[in-house]
């Protein structure tokens, strides 16, 4: 029990930690904010003009802004990983982490606990401004959006973890791979469109993914007014297996990292 407690005060000192980072720190809580507005009015005004143009987009009106609220989340999810680890590097101070009690397993936590306050405040704001400059609410969907938005999270999480490993091993000269891997897979994960639209040998991966589901259950919340529980469950289960992936990919590459003596020189 005491050591359960005391491994829970040490997750909740990184996550202090990186809040006061991001805290003390305008330009951090503004780059948070910035990108998923941008992107919110740019598809907000695509979408009236299609809203217009469109029966069928005429039957939901904020499919568009909706879908890349939902995409932010899975971006923001990552990035929210990846470079808060990246940050450590920059500043060499991963080796004077782990100099205290902290375990590699309490920093994943941590991790994952800033990436979740990080996206709530990047996406929420930009939900709250769709509010205003469109006159569509994304929290209409209710538990529905929960249901996506969690899905969405944990999968950023693995991404972020997976590249966070991949830096380790080979250090910051692939953190590009923070924002390629996640643009890579947005064709085959149906954001903007049905799966069905992919080339059949395509279709394939993109069942592969948990945000195919996701965008796929979306658009049937809000085109059909169900909610395909089918979609939910696989993309829980594959959440599930990214998760555990990425989870134990990092672990294993941080434990290589450290036997090797890399941890005060993988920035270099």
């Amino acid at each position: 029990m005491l050591n359960a407690a005391a491994s829970f005060n040490r997750i909740l000192a990184m996550m202090l930690r990186y809040t006061y980072l991001l805290r003390g720190s305008w330009p951090r809580i503004l780059e948070l904010i910035y990108w998923p507005t941008v992107q919110m009015i740019l598809w907000g005004f695509i979408n009236q003009f299609l809203v217009g143009q469109s029966a069928w987009l005429a039957q939901a009106a904020g499919l568009f802004i909706a879908a890349v609220l939902l995409w932010d989340v899975l971006f923001r999810a990552q990035l929210g990983v990846s470079l808060v680890f990246f940050e450590e590097l920059y500043s060499r101070n991963l080796g004077h982490l782990f100099v205290s009690p902290l375990r590699p397993h309490e920093l994943v936590m941590a991790l994952l606990g800033i990436s979740l306050v990080r996206t709530l405040i990047g996406v929420g704001a930009a939900a709250l401004l769709a509010i205003v400059f469109y006159h569509y609410s994304i929290f209409d969907m209710g538990l529905y959006l929960l249901a996506f938005f969690v899905n969405l999270l944990v999968m950023g999480w693995a991404i972020g973890l997976l590249v966070v490993a991949l830096v380790l091993r080979y250090g910051l000269g692939a953190e590009s791979l923070a924002w390629v891997v996640i643009f890579a897979i947005t064709p085959v994960s149906g954001v903007y469109y049905p799966v069905s639209v992919l080339p059949a040998w395509l279709q394939p991966v993109a069942q592969g993914l948990p945000a195919s589901h996701v965008f796929e259950g979306m658009r049937a919340v809000l085109l059909e007014q169900r909610f395909p529980l089918d979609l939910f469950w696989y993309a829980v289960g594959l959440n599930i297996v990214y998760l555990a992936v990425g989870a134990g990919v990092f672990l294993y590459a941080f434990h290589v990292a450290r036997r090797r003596g890399l941890l005060l020189h993988v920035g270099e």
